[in-house]
């Protein structure tokens, strides 16, 4: 099937879910309607290029009808230029269109959770995995997006050996699913009284939230539940009542703890949250590893092992490994400033993509 054929029928199924839209009983079965407008509005950009497209091309064939009927030479100019304006965008949305086109990843309209873990380098690790946190985070406030903390291990000198949080925002895995892999930092530490660069890293795993309950099953007998006071640093009391939850799932040994809550009940859902999400991720990797040569054209492997980014304080530089990207703007990124990187990541992802479906 080529371009064309496929536009067709995206076009009779933007048409189908308008008129269904229209439906009384649709508006009145609001799961329906709520799939339908989501659908629609998945593919609204697509009909508007397309449209334009189309446009431009009777502009193309208007232009030069008048160009050969015409004898007035200021038409005739003005007819030049409509034509070469519309033969350029014809070419531009040619190439949008196709990106378009590119299939979509089921994950990417998800609310995300995301893990990061100190590494090699001890507490100055530590310390970078809270300065990850909260670069993450101001990105995300900075995208209107929300934050919400479910576990936090902190080390009690401003460093994190881990911390879980959920994003929550329309396409915050499109987004931020590039993160994940191993990320490096290269300065002097405070303590290291020789001047000598320490390399130290953190791990950065980025989750589709499983939202739907019927998506991932558990059975109740694959978990148990122990309740708990929440605790702070050192073992410092925070919580006077049982509200921290902790859910082992027997199958495959996870352990989820969340204590954020004041809430055992809001802890439980935000622990059965993050469980479902893991084990989703499970079969993501499952799916991923039958896929090898895809993820392989794609920019990463997937592989959260992988050495994805360099940020070199002695020089204020951050390099992306695997795009090739160096910025010379350290301080901006680690206050939250990585829409570059993430855009370039993603033109390098569909330009992977579209090169492989030429090839095919």
């Amino acid at each position: 099937m080529d371009m064309f054929d496929r536009l067709e029928d995206t076009v009779n199924r933007y048409e189908d879910i308008t008129a269904e839209l229209g439906n009384p009983d649709v508006v009145n079965d609001q799961n329906r309607f709520r799939k339908l407008m989501k659908e629609q509005s998945s593919l609204a950009p697509l009909i508007a290029a397309y449209t334009e497209y189309k446009n431009c091309k009777q502009t193309i064939e208007d232009s030069l009808q008048l160009l050969d009927e015409e004898s007035d030479e200021e038409l005739k100019e003005l007819a030049k230029e409509e034509l070469n304006e519309a033969k350029k965008r014809v070419e531009e949305l040619e190439n949008e269109i196709k990106i378009l086109l590119l299939p979509k990843d089921p994950n990417d309209d998800k609310d995300i959770i995301v893990e990061i873990r100190a590494g090699a380098g001890g507490d100055e690790a530590a310390l970078f995995a809270a300065e990850l946190f909260r670069m993450y985070t101001h990105y995300v406030e900075s995208k209107g997006w929300k934050v919400e903390v479910v576990n936090a291990d902190e080390t009690g000198i401003g460093g994190m050996k881990e911390i879980e949080f959920m994003v929550k925002g329309q396409g915050a895995y499109s987004v931020l699913k590039y993160e994940s892999g191993v990320h490096r930092v290269q300065r002097v530490p405070e303590t290291e009284s020789g001047g000598r660069i320490h390399t130290s890293t953190a791990s950065v795993a980025v989750l589709p939230e499983a939202e739907e309950v019927d998506e991932i099953d558990i059975p109740d007998k694959d978990i148990r539940i122990d309740v708990m006071r929440a605790s702070g640093n050192g073992g410092q009391c925070v919580n006077t009542t049982d509200s921290a939850v902790r859910l082992t799932h027997i199958p495959t040994g996870i352990v989820i703890y969340s204590q954020t809550e004041k809430s055992q009940l809001q802890n439980k859902a935000k622990a059965f949250a993050l469980l479902r999400t893991k084990l989703l991720d499970i079969e993501m990797q499952k799916r991923h590893d039958a896929e090898a040569d895809l993820r392989k054209s794609q920019v990463g492997t997937g592989d959260r092992s992988e050495k994805i980014r360099t940020y070199n304080f002695p020089q204020g530089r951050v390099t992306d490994h695997r795009i090739g990207l160096t910025l010379y703007k350290l301080d901006k990124i680690m206050n939250g400033d990585i829409q570059e990187i993430i855009d370039a990541c993603i033109a390098a992802d569909q330009a992977a993509k579209l090169a492989k479906m030429n090839e095919e």
